[in-house]
C-alpha cells in the first residue's frame, strides 16, 4: 500500500452521471488512488453538523467481517458511493461522506481514523444497512482480481505448453463452425494460439491438462464476465429497501466464479507438477520441487478453500462468502504464479544458472553442467510467450547475475516472481496490459483467414461465374423476368416464421436503435415483402444476389452464397407459372452444360393427403414433412426413429408413410398408379386436386420436350413451411458431389402473410454455388485455361518512365475506340513479349524510338507470329479493322 503522501492517482466519486466502476474501487482499496468528492455531489447534502436535533445512533461503521485492510477499504469505498447517490441525498450530512473520504486518503488504520463507534442520524443508519456495500466492495475485487486472471491465466498456461512441448493441435478444433461454439472456449483457444504462434512443438501428445485450456479458462472468463455485468449495476445503484434478492443474485453469480476458480486451480497445479517433471530431480528442479512443496497451495488447500465456502453460501451468509471466495482466489493466483514460476524454469532454467557461474559451489555448478549437456534443443518459443519470457528475465534483472549460493539465489527469485505475479502490484496492471497487447496484436492474422463458409474467388474463377451469371440473366430476362434487387438484412419479423425448423439458421444482428434485424436467409421472402408493401398483384422478376445461413460448412455448403431466383407473381391460367418456371429450370442447366442431372418433382397438397392417409395429426404435418425431407441423405429407418421418438408419432403410421415415401418414377407412369382406380388418394380431397394439377403440368412438361429430365417422387417434401403445391429439387448427377443445386415450389399464402391481399406465386432458386463447383471441376478434368483477361491489345512500348506519357496519348486512344487494351513500358523487349504470353493477349503493338522517327508502328498477332507496320497516325483503325470491331 502506498504511504500517504505520495504522489497518487486522484479519482473523484459522486459527480452526476458519473459511474463507480471495480478497477477505481480496488485501485482505492490498495491505497494507490486518493479520493475527491466531487463538489455538486456536497452540495446535494445537507450542511448539519455532527450533532443535529434529529435522535443519533452510535453504530459500528466497520464489522469484523473484512478480513484485512483491503476489503474495509473497498467497502468504504463503494459506500462513499451510495450515500453520494442516495435518492434524498439532503437527509444525509457532509460530515458522514467527508469523515470517510478523509480515512481513504489517511495513512491511519481505518479502524483507528473512524474509532469503534460512529454517530449516525437514524435515515443514515438505515442507508448504511441497506446499502450492502461490504458485499459489493468485495465484490468489486472479485471482478477486478478475477479480470486479471482470466487474462494471464492463458499467457501462463501458454508457457507450460512450450515447456512440456505439448501438442497444442486440438486448439484448432475448438470452434467446429456449426454456429454452436462455445465463444469463451473458442476465444482461449484463439488467444493461446495468438501466443503460441512460432512455437516449435515435438508434439508429444496431447494432456487432459492442456486439452482442458480452452474450456477451463473459457469458463473462468464467462463468470468474471457476468460478475462484472452484475456489479457494475450494483455498485451505481440506489440503496434498496430490502437486499436479500439482490444478495441471493450476488451468491448466485459468485458461486460460479468459486467453482470456476477450484477447476481452474486444479487445471493449473497439474500443469506444475508437469513442469517440474521435465526439469527432472536434480539441482534446479530438486531445489524448485523443495521450494513448490513449501509455499505453494496443495491441492488439499485448494478443495478444502472450495468446501469452505459454500458451506458459507448454504449458509446465506453472503458477506463472509465473498471473503471466503477472495480468499480461494487468493490461492488460485498463488497456483497459477508456480505455474508461470515453473514453466519459465523449466524454459530458462538451465540458461540462467549457467549464467550465475562462480557463484554457486563447485558441486552445484558440476549438477547444472550435466543437466545443460541432457538439454540437447533449446525450445524455439512463440512470438507471444518470447516476450512474456523476456519481461519475467527483466524483472529478474539478471544481468550481472546474482549472490549467494543457488539455492538461495533461486529462492530470491521465486519471491520476486510471487511479488511481481501479484495483482495488488502496480507493475501487475503493466503485465496484463502487455499480455492484451501481445493477443490484440495478433501477430498469427499478419496473413488473415477468412471466416468458416465464405471464399474468396480469384481472377480464374471470376471469369467462370460472370459467364454462368450472364447464361442465367439470359435464361431469366428470355421468359419476360425483369431485374430486382432486396437489402441484404431484412427486420427480423419479416423472416421469421416462414422457414420451420430451418429458421434457427438465420443470421440474426445486433439490435441497431430499436430495430431487430438479420441477414436475409433466401431471396423469396425479401420478395414476396416487395410484392406486399408495394401492393403489386402481378409480377415476374428475377434476382442474383448474396444470401446467409449460420450452417455447418461442408463440401458445397457455405454460410455466404449467391441464389439466383426466378419468380412468377400474380392470377394466371392453371399450372402455366408451374411449368414455366420448371421449364425454365432445365433451360438453365441445359445452357450451363454442367452435365447430367435430375429434377425431382412432387406437391404439396400431394404429402398432406398423404400424410392424412396415413393418420398423422394436421398440426403435424409440417414437422413430419421437415423429417421426410432428409430422406436424400439419410435411410428411412434414421427418418423413422426422428418421427417416431422425437416427433411423437405412433410406429404404425411411421411405417405407413414409409410405404409412401418409397415410391419413385417417371412422371406419367407414377402418377398413372396413383390414379388407378381404388387409389386412396383419389378418396382424399387434397391429394385427388393435387393429382389433377400434376397431370397438367406433366402433360405440358411432356410437349416442351424436358419431361425426360423429371422424376416423380413421394419422398421430396422440401421443409420450408410456406410452400403450398408443386415442389422440385434438381439433383446433379456427376461424380462431383455437391448434391441438390436448385429447388423451388409454388407458395400461394407467403405473400398474403404479409398482412396484404394473398398474390400466389412460384418459383425457382438456382444454388449457383454448387452449380460453381461442378463447372470448375469439369474445366480441371478438361485441362482447360481461362484467360486471366479480356485485353484484346497490349502497346508495348520500348524505353523508360520518361515513356510513361506517351504510352498514356497512345492507350487512351485506344480505350475511346472501345478496345480492351493495357500497356507496358519497359527497355527490354522480351518482358513485353512475356506479359502479352502470360495474359493470352492476341494482338501486340509495338512502339520504339525507330518507329517513333518513322511515324509508324508494329502490329503483331502473337498467335500467327505476323507483323505489320502501319502509320502511327491511323494504328487505331487498324487495331480495329483485325478485331473486327
Amino acid at each position: 500500500m502506498a504511504a500517504y503522501g505520495d504522489e497518487l492517482k486522484i479519482i473523484t466519486i459522486g459527480g452526476k452521471g458519473s459511474a463507480l466502476t471495480s478497477t477505481s474501487v480496488y485501485t482505492i482499496a490498495t491505497g494507490h488512488a486518493q479520493v475527491r468528492i466531487d463538489s455538486s455531489a456536497l452540495d446535494r447534502l445537507t450542511n448539519q453538523n455532527r450533532n443535529p436535533q434529529k435522535p443519533l445512533h452510535s453504530i459500528h461503521l466497520i464489522n469484523n467481517e473484512a478480513s484485512n485492510l483491503i476489503e474495509t477499504r473497498a467497502y468504504l469505498t463503494v459506500l462513499l458511493n451510495k450515500l453520494l447517490h442516495y435518492t434524498n441525498s439532503s437527509n444525509v450530512r457532509t460530515f458522514l461522506p467527508n469523515l470517510i473520504a478523509e480515512t481513504l486518503n489517511s495513512n491511519k488504520l481505518v479502524s483507528e481514523a473512524l474509532g469503534l463507534d460512529v454517530e449516525v442520524t437514524e435515515e443514515e443508519r438505515l442507508i448504511i444497512e441497506g446499502s450492502s456495500a461490504e458485499l459489493y466492495g468485495v465484490c468489486a475485487i472479485l471482478d477486478h482480481e478475477g479480470t486479471g486472471l482470466g487474462v494471464v491465466d492463458d499467457a501462463v498456461a501458454a508457457l507450460s505448453c512450450e515447456a512440456v512441448k505439448a501438442d497444442v493441435r486440438s486448439f484448432d478444433g475448438v470452434d467446429s463452425g456449426d454456429g454452436f461454439v462455445d465463444k469463451e472456449a473458442a476465444t482461449v483457444a484463439s488467444d493461446m494460439k495468438v501466443l503460441l504462434v512460432g512455437y516449435d512443438s515435438n508434439k508429444r501428445g496431447e494432456s487432459e491438462a492442456v486439452s482442458e485450456i480452452p474450456k477451463v479458462n473459457g469458463r473462468l472468463r464467462e463468470v468474471v464476465k457476468a460478475l462484472h455485468t452484475m456489479v457494475r449495476v450494483e455498485l451505481n445503484s440506489g440503496v434498496k429497501g430490502s437486499s436479500g434478492g439482490s444478495r441471493k443474485a450476488v451468491g448466485t453469480t459468485v458461486s460460479g466464479l468459486a467453482i470456476a476458480l477450484l477447476f481452474l486451480g486444479k487445471s493449473s497445479l497439474c500443469r506444475v507438477k508437469m513442469n517440474l517433471d521435465v526439469m527432472g530431480k536434480e539441482g534446479l528442479g530438486s531445489g524448485l520441487v523443495s521450494l513448490f512443496e513449501k509455499k505453494c497451495p496443495s491441492r488439499d488447500v485448494l478443495t478444502n478453500g472450495y468446501k469452505a465456502v459454500t458451506d458459507l453460501l448454504v449458509e446465506e451468509d453472503y458477506v463472509k462468502f465473498g471473503y471466503g471466495v477472495y480468499g480461494l482466489l487468493g490461492i488460485v493466483w498463488k497456483i497459477v504464479a508456480w505455474e508461470e514460476i515453473t514453466a519459465f524454469f523449466a524454459l530458462e532454467g538451465a540458461e540462467l544458472m549457467g549464467g550465475i557461474d562462480g557463484q554457486a559451489n563447485e558441486g552445484e555448478t558440476k549438477v547444472v553442467k550435466k543437466s545443460e549437456k541432457k538439454k540437447k534443443k533449446k525450445t524455439v518459443l512463440g512470438k507471444g510467450t518470447s516476450v512474456i519470457v523476456q519481461l519475467i528475465k527483466d524483472r529478474l534483472q539478471i544481468v550481472g547475475g546474482g549472490s549467494g549460493d543457488c539455492l538461495d539465489l533461486l529462492e530470491n527469485w521465486v519471491e520476486n516472481l510471487m511479488s511481481f505475479f501479484s495483482p495488488k502490484q502496480p507493475e501487475f496492471d503493466e503485465f496484463v496490459q502487455k499480455v492484451k497487447e501481445i493477443v490484440e496484436r495478433n501477430e498469427s492474422r499478419r496473413l488473415p483467414k477468412l471466416p468458416k463458409g465464405t471464399r474468396d474467388f480469384a481472377n480464374e474463377q471470376m471469369v467462370i461465374r460472370e459467364r454462368a451469371f450472364s447464361i442465367i440473366a439470359d435464361v431469366f430476362k428470355r421468359h419476360g423476368a425483369t431485374s430486382l434487387d432486396t437489402p441484404a438484412f431484412e427486420l427480423r419479423e419479416t423472416l421469421m416464421g416462414k422457414y420451420g425448423e430451418d429458421s434457427k439458421l438465420i443470421y440474426d444482428l445486433a439490435d441497431q436503435g430499436g430495430e431487430l434485424c438479420s441477414l436475409r436467409y433466401d431471396l423469396t421472402v425479401p420478395f414476396a415483402r416487395y410484392v406486399a408493401m408495394n401492393g403489386i398483384t402481378s409480377f415476374k422478376r428475377y434476382q442474383i444476389a448474396k444470401v446467409y445461413r449460420r450452417d455447418n460448412p461442408s463440401k458445397g455448403r457455405y454460410r455466404e452464397f449467391y441464389q439466383c431466383d426466378f419468380d412468377i407473381a400474380g392470377q394466371y391460367e392453371e399450372m402455366g407459372p408451374d411449368f414455366e418456371i420448371v421449364k425454365v429450370l432445365t433451360e438453365l442447366l441445359d445452357e450451363l452444360n454442367i452435365g447430367d442431372y435430375e429434377v425431382k418433382l412432387n406437391h404439396r397438397k400431394l404429402l398432406d393427403g398423404m400424410l392424412e392417409i396415413c393418420g398423422v395429426p394436421p398440426e403435424k404435418f409440417r414437422t413430419i414433412c421437415s423429417s421426410i425431407d432428409k430422406l436424400d441423405k439419410q435411410s428411412f429407418e434414421q427418418v423413422k426413429k426422428e418421427m417416431v421418438e422425437e416427433k411423437g408419432l405412433a410406429v404404425e403410421t411411421a411405417d405407413r408413410i414409409g410405404t409412401f415415401v418409397k415410391e419413385k418414377d417417371s412422371p406419367k407412369e407414377l402418377l398413372s398408379k396413383l390414379k388407378q382406380e381404388g387409389s386412396e388418394f383419389l378418396q382424399n380431397a387434397s391429394s385427388s386436386r393435387a393429382l389433377d394439377e400434376l397431370e397438367i403440368l406433366f402433360d405440358a412438361l411432356e410437349r416442351s420436350k424436358c419431361i425426360d429430365k423429371v422424376v416423380f417422387d413421394l419422398s421430396l417434401a422440401r421443409g420450408l413451411d410456406y410452400y403450398t403445391g408443386v415442389i422440385f429439387e434438381a439433383v446433379f448427377k456427376g461424380t462431383t458431389q455437391v448434391g441438390s443445386i436448385a429447388a423451388g415450389g409454388r407458395y400461394d399464402n407467403l405473400i398474403g402473410m404479409f398482412g396484404s391481399k394473398p398474390v400466389p406465386a412460384v418459383g425457382v432458386s438456382l444454388g449457383i454455388e454448387r452449380v460453381f463447383a461442378i463447372m470448375e471441376q469439369l474445366q480441371k478434368d478438361r485441362n482447360e485455361t481461362t484467360r486471366p483477361t479480356e485485353t484484346q491489345v497490349l502497346l508495348g512500348i520500348m524505353g523508360n518512365k520518361s515513356k510513361i506519357p506517351l504510352a498514356a496519348e497512345l492507350t487512351s486512344k485506344l480505350w475511346s475506340a472501345k478496345v480492351k487494351a493495357e500497356f507496358v513500358v519497359s527497355t527490354r523487349f522480351d518482358k513485353l513479349i512475356s506479359r502479352a504470353k502470360d495474359s493470352k493477349i492476341p494482338w501486340m503493338v509495338l512502339v520504339g524510338d525507330r518507329e517513333m522517327e518513322t511515324g509508324k508502328v508494329k502490329i503483331k498477332n502473337l498467335e500467327t507470329k505476323i507483323e505489320e507496320e502501319v502509320p502511327l497516325s491511323s494504328f487505331v483503325d487498324e487495331v480495329k479493322n483485325r478485331l473486327n470491331l
